[in-house]
């Protein structure tokens, strides 16, 4: 299993919008950075995703999983981006600012913080568990 994180403007898509995609989740879509689609093409079923807010909060509030691979963004009139399908698996008990991140030395190496333009972007498996740990959430 791999993860990652993926942000959303929550004015556009927030974590209450995918909670109420229920079980066939959500398109994945509107990917058009290349780094970033090339994420979502190394994505496996069954791997978990950060949900970040971007702009307003900017914030990971809830967890995510990929419930189907890369596929032809339908959004997409040329037909050279991919989407992915995505369901809720949970919201944080406590949302990690992205401040609160940044003053956290054991996750310096992260993308969110290297390329913070990045909408789609791996998370190790080390800073995974810090996340966890610092929302005050069990690893299920």
């Amino acid at each position: 299993m791999k993860y990652w994180l993926l942000k959303s403007e929550p004015n556009v898509w927030s974590i209450y919008n995918q909670k109420k995609s229920g079980l066939k989740g959500a398109t994945w879509d509107g990917v058009r950075n290349y780094q970033a689609a090339n994420n979502l093409k190394k994505m496996s079923k069954g791997d978990l995703c950060f949900f970040y807010h971007s702009n307003i909060g900017k914030e990971i509030v809830g967890i995510v999983e990929i419930i189907k691979t890369a596929f032809i963004d339908p959004t997409d009139i040329e037909k050279k981006f991919v989407a992915v399908q995505v369901r809720f698996k949970k919201a944080l008990n406590k949302p990690v600012s992205l401040q609160n991140i940044k003053k956290n030395p054991n996750l310096s190496n992260l993308s969110l913080i290297k390329q913070s333009r990045l909408s789609v972007m791996p998370i190790d498996t080390k800073s995974w568990k810090i996340i966890l740990k610092m929302s005050s959430i069990n690893k299920k």
